[in-house]
Formats: structure tokens, sequence, C-alpha cells
């Protein structure tokens, strides 16, 4: 087994990065260096979190080998006797052999910090350029970063001409590497605390809260009038740029050099704009430099880039409007079946995506109604227990953590008890519990922030490319401090615990922090602290009633506003279901209609055809009848009464067809040929 549980992991987590990507991402429509970028990103963060506590117990029985081969003078020297000196040591089932690991966290690590700081800020200028050529979207991406680099750059500069004018420095190349890493994770410490501290309070109680239902159709009410107003912002935004577009369009013609970009740009309109502007456009006409003053090239990819970011954001609204409608129906129909006396739950619309026959056979109407109505609240309540009393254990080792003597932090406890006896497997659920609520409450914060429209993690495909780059840096950023904050909660970090054992392959490639002792002595032990003082703050809302007073509407129950939202929308939610059921009404009665009248109408069509085919039979046998018997006094009768028949317009009459007036008649329609065509039976009821 020794390696198999590395490789394991390695290969689950790619597949389940891959699978939270597709939720969030487009694999068909974005670019794939966008893709393969943001897919490294993630990839990386979720596996140091899954190997973490392979390292942990790897760590624990190298300890207990050199404890027990050390001599009793050797115990007081580099290493601390964990055990008596002839206990046997254990070895774990996923022990990873030595060098491997080191290896393995300076490729990860080094390859995340390469992403984070330099190819994902400058992916993302390049994603978000206007440019008509990859050339053209470099050279923007490049002054944009010019200042995010140029700002690094200046103070590593700064720091390193001190250092070297100050005699009392003498630092080596492995001090720097440690300072800059120290910096990094000082950074993502800062915002680790406060994503923490919102998400120790949220989860439980959005899981707490998912238990009820009239609360959670509220939400739902309060984010349709929400997102019925952005989607008619997103309407009206693509509505302006498509008539810029339009006007550019028309007045760059098609031999003008700029016209490539004006192609470029119509190749990102949708579909119904496209058709429209290609019926109104003139390329007959060509440009005239001296009468007409046209766009420049600069402007174009301006326009370029408003094209881009109008259709995503109407597309997104339209999508999560759809989501959003089938999510209120679904909850109203749960308060209808809560009073079911049959048990037996009844959805009000069928469900438009086929669903799985295993699903069906298993998931029956009477399952669907004990979970939803009796067992899914109860479930919810359980788990947002577990879910506080994980927070609250968290909150109390994170503000004792520093204490070695007596160990007060639980995670510490927890896995120094598991230690002692060598349970390894117990060691590693621990630490990956652990290390998996941590993640859970600081990346679940990520992908719940909006900031404006610039950021916006959205499911169903809807997340644009600037926001699953920035996404990327985001984790990259929040990882390494996170499980350096993981260690020093189960004391398995030798700056935390003071004691010269042997440390972890992970704080190996960290390095000592003791070259910075007001960060490794101070910051990182009561920062931490802080998240006492967030928390509470997400338990009473204050950031919520802080966004609300500056106008940003947020969900609150005592709100005026949040009030009249909600009533708005329960009247779109109502609107919304009256076309829905008028439109499967109207299908059921036209698929009625056809299932009673179809044959009826197939035999009608036939007879017409077969009388089609008498008639046309019987004019080719009188054009092939000879004429020699016609003598030559009435001949010339015979071609007036030809010519008259020509002039007559002949007409199918239809006795169920005739109307007084014939303006108003939609019997037939005229042809050019001077002939009215009845209408069959099976259109006069094509639009009922």
């Amino acid at each position: 087994m020794s390696g198999a549980a590395l490789g394991f992991e390695i290969v689950f987590v790619f597949f389940l990065a891959l699978f939270l990507l597709h939720r969030y991402g487009d694999f068909k429509k974005q670019h794939r260096l966008v893709i393969i970028a943001t897919l490294l990103a993630w990839y990386l963060c979720i596996l140091i979190v899954f190997i973490l506590p392979l390292d942990v117990s790897t760590t624990i029985y190298n300890r207990c080998k050199l404890a027990v081969n050390s001599s009793p003078t050797e115990s007081n020297g580099s290493y601390v006797t964990l055990a008596p000196s002839k206990q046997k040591c254990f070895k774990p089932w996923s022990y990873i052999p030595d060098g491997i690991m080191p290896i393995f966290w300076r490729v990860v690590y080094w390859t995340s910090q390469f992403l984070t700081w330099i190819l994902l800020p400058f992916m993302q200028s390049y994603a978000r350029s206007g440019g008509f050529s990859i050339t053209g979207k470099i050279k923007t991406a490049l002054i944009e970063n010019a200042i995010y680099y140029g700002t690094y750059l200046l103070i590593f500069g700064a720091f390193l001409i001190y250092v070297a004018v100050n005699p009392n420095f003498n630092l080596q190349w492995n001090q720097l590497q440690t300072i800059g890493i120290a910096a990094a994770n000082t950074w993502g410490l800062f915002l680790l605390v406060l994503l923490l501290g919102y998400g120790l309070v949220e989860i439980p109680r959005s899981h707490w809260n998912g238990a009820k239902r009239g609360y959670l159709l509220m939400k739902t009410y309060f984010k349709a009038a929400k997102l019925m107003t952005e989607k008619a912002d997103a309407e009206e935004n693509l509505e302006d740029i498509m008539e810029e577009v339009r006007k550019v369009s028309e007045s760059i013609k098609y031999n003008h050099p700029l016209r490539k970009c004006v192609d470029t740009i119509l190749k990102k309109c949708p579909t119904e704009y496209q058709e429209r502007m290609g019926r109104n456009m003139d390329d007959y006409e060509d440009f005239d430099e001296r009468q007409n003053s046209y766009p420049s090239e600069k402007s174009l990819a301006k326009l370029h880039k408003q094209v881009i970011y109008s259709v995503q954001r109407h597309r997104r609204t339209q999508v999560q409007w759809q989501i959003l409608l089938e999510q209120a129906f679904y909850l109203e129909d749960v308060a209808k079946n809560e009073s079911s006396a049959t048990r037996q739950f009844v959805h009000t619309f069928h469900s438009q995506e086929p669903e799985n026959k295993i699903i069906q056979y298993f998931y029956t109407p009477t399952v669907e109604w004990y979970w939803e109505c009796l067992l899914r609240p109860w479930f919810y309540r359980v788990l947002a227990v577990v879910l506080a009393t994980f927070s609250v254990i968290v909150v109390w080792s994170e503000c004792t953590f520093f204490s070695t003597k007596p160990v007060l932090s639980l995670f510490a406890v927890f896995i120094q008890l598991a230690e002692k006896t060598y349970n390894y497997i117990y060691i590693e659920m621990a630490c990956f519990l652990t290390i998996f609520f941590l993640s859970i409450c600081v990346y679940s914060t990520v992908f719940r922030i909006r900031v404006f429209n610039y950021y916006y993690l959205a499911s169903h495909h809807q997340t644009d490319a600037y926001s699953l780059l920035f996404s990327g840096m985001l984790f990259c950023r929040l990882t390494p401090p996170l499980c350096l904050n993981f260690l020093g909660l189960t004391h398995m970090d030798a700056t935390i615990s003071h004691k010269n054992t042997q440390p972890t392959a992970y704080t190996s490639i960290m390095g000592s922090m003791r070259v910075l002792s007001f960060i490794a002595d101070g910051f990182y032990i009561y920062y931490p602290m802080l998240v006492v003082i967030l928390c509470i703050a997400t338990y009473f809302s204050l950031g919520t009633r802080c966004l609300n007073l500056l106008g940003f509407q947020q969900f609150m129950g005592d709100s005026e506003m949040t009030s009249d939202l909600i009533d708005e929308g329960k009247e779109l939610i109502r609107r919304e279901k009256r076309k829905r059921q008028r439109q499967e009404e109207g299908e059921s009665r036209r698929r009625e209609w056809k299932e009673r009248y179809g044959n009826r109408e197939d035999s009608t069509r036939s007879r017409a055809v077969h009388t089609d085919q008498k008639e046309s039979s019987f004019s080719e046998t009188n054009a092939n009848r000879p004429l020699s018997k016609y003598t030559r006094s009435n001949g010339r009768t015979e071609r007036d009464r030809i010519e008259l028949l020509q002039d007559a317009e002949p007409l199918d009459f239809n006795a169920d067809s005739v109307n007084d007036d014939p303006l108003e008649s939609d019997s037939g329609r005229y042809q050019p040929g001077g002939r009215y065509l009845s209408m069959s039976r099976s259109k006069i009821f094509d639009d009922v």
C-alpha cells in the first residue's frame, strides 16, 4: 500500500476539480487556456487539502522511529523521545516513502504561487481585453498589469537595497525565500480570517434556515424581485450596446480596413441581432474617408469588450431566472404537499429535463413526500447542530492554540491522544475532517462573494472567464496559510509547539519563520483571535445591515424594503406560473386534438391527393386526344372558347369557406397566378 493512497487521491482530486469546474465554467465557449489554468489552480488547492493528512500520519511514524532508535542520552538532544525506547512502531497503511513528500510539496507550492502571482493576473487582463489579435491582447494585458507587477518589484527592490546597505543583516538565499513565503502567507492569512469568520456562522445558520419552508420561500421571492431588476437592466444594457454596434456596422462598409474588426464584433452578438443587422446592412456602398468620420481601432476594441460583457451578463440572468422559477415552483409544491392526506408528492409542472429511470424507480412520489415534507427538515436541523459544534471547536482552538502547557486546543488534544496509540486511521480521519471543514468555511465564502458584476461565480456554466481566473487566484493564495493554520491548531508546527521534533514535510518546505520573529511570534498567533469578533458580527448580521443602509438591498426579516421586494417577487412568480399553466394547457389541447382527429386528417389528405391524380390524368388524356376531327369552319370558334377559358379564374369551391365579406375571409390566400387555394382542415387548429 506504500504510495497507493497518494496515487489514488491524486486521481480522485483531479476528477473532483474537473466536476466542479464543469458546473461553473463552460468548456464549449470559454478559451481552453482559461479552462486549463483555472482547473490547475483548483486542482492544486484541493489536492493540498487531501494530501496533508497523509503527511501528518507519515510524520508521526517517522517521529516514532527516531524515538525508538535513539538512545536515552540522545533523547535529550536533537529529538525528543515520544515513546518508550523498546516500543514498536507500526507503519501506517498510507505510509509515503522518504523523499517523495518534500519534492511533491515543493512542486505543488511553487506552481500554485506562480499561478496566483504571475500567470492568472495576466490571463485575467487577457480575457477581459477587447483586442482583435493575440498581440493586441497581450499588449493590453501587459499595460494593465504594469502597475500590479511594478508595485511588487518596487517593494522587493527596496527591501534588497536595505538588506545590502545594512551591515547587521546577512541574509542568504534560503532566508530570502522564507521571507517571500512569509509575506505571501501573511497576506493570505489576513484574508483567510475574514472569510473564515463569516463561514463559521453562516454555514450552520443556512442549514438551520433550510429546514424552514416559509423562510426559504420568502427568500426565493426576494431573490426573484432582485433578479428581475438585474435582468431588465441587462436587457436594456444589451439593447444599447447592440444599437452602437448597428451604427458602427452601417458606417464601416465591406471594403474598409477595419471591417474585419466589425465582423469579429458581430460574431459575438446574439443570433437575432446578427440577422437584424444583416438585413439592414448595405455593403454595396463604398466608404468615403473624406466625408464620414469612422471609429478608431481603439474604440472598436472598447466596444468589443462591452459586447462580450453585456452578452455574458444577459445570458447569465436569463438562465438564473429560469432556475429561480423552478426553485420557487418546487418550494410552493412542497408547501402545498405538506397537508396532503395521500402522502404522495404532486408536482404542479412536469420536469422539463428527462429524469433518470433508476431515480424514478426508487424515488417514487411517496418516497419524495416523506423526504421533502417529513425527513428533510429534521436532517437539516441535525446537520446544523453538528456544524455549529464544529464551529465552536474551531473558534475555541483558534483562540487557545498557542498554549502548549496545558494544551487547550481541542484538535491538538485529539491528535495527541491518537498519537500515543498510533491509531493512524483515526489520525488521518480527524485531520481530514478538520481541514475539510475549514476549507468548506473558507471556500464557500469565496463562492458566495459577489463584487458587483465584476466577480461572480454562477453555477450552471454561467461564470465568465474573469471570475474563474480570479477564483483560482484566491484559492492559491488562501490554501497555504489555511494549511499552516491547521498545523498550528493540531500543534504539528514546531513554531507553535516549541518542540524540537521532526517537522512535517509541508512545514519544512515553508522554512523556519524565526527569520521574521515579529510575524512568527506575533501576527501568526494573535491575529487569528479576531475570528471571534467576526463571528459575532456575522451572527448579528452587521455586514448585511450596513449594506442595507448603503442602498444594497439585503434579505432582512424586519425591513420594510424586504417586505416590499417579497411581495413584488411573489407577484412575479404568480405571473410566470399562470403563463406556464397556459402553455401547458395549450399543449395538452393540441395533443388531444391531434390524437382525436389525426387519423381523419390523414384520410382526408390521402383522398385529396387521389382526386388530384385523377384530374391530372384526365387533363393529360384530353390534351393527347387527336384534333383531326375538327373542321376548318369551327376552328375559330374553338380558339375563341379556349381564350375565354384562359381569361377565367378557376376557383376551388368549398361550401364551408363561404363568407359574406370577402375581405375578412380566412378561407384562402391569393396567389400571383390568379388562384385561390382553400385552407386545409389541419391548419385551422394549428394555433389552438
